[in-house]
């Protein structure tokens, strides 16, 4: 039997699932300040996955890689949903929400 793809795929819902929070996480403490942060960590894994042979370790840099880069969306779009009133805003950053 072949868990390769198994392997991916749990991989993957993780990978997703635990950037959800930190997403939200680090508008709430920091803004959208350190989108570059997630766009070093994503370039950085996605070519880390080009020189890897391990197929199974190549997919899981290249997803991490991509979550990294989506997540630099989702931190301007977790601003918006913050000023609409769907999450909380941080007390000590209000004045960026005006």
């Amino acid at each position: 039997m072949y868990f390769t793809g198994i392997i991916i795929a749990v991989s993957t819902f993780l990978i997703i699932g635990i950037f959800h929070p930190i997403v939200i996480k680090t508008e709430y403490h920091t803004g959208t300040r350190f989108w570059w942060l997630f766009l070093i960590a994503g370039i950085v894994s996605v070519a880390a996955a080009l020189f890897v042979e391990n197929v199974i370790v190549s997919s899981i840099l290249g997803v991490l890689g991509a979550s990294c880069l989506w997540s630099i969306g989702e931190l301007f779009e977790q601003k918006e949903r913050v000023r609409k009133g769907w999450f909380p805003m941080n007390p000590k950053r209000e004045h960026e929400y005006k």
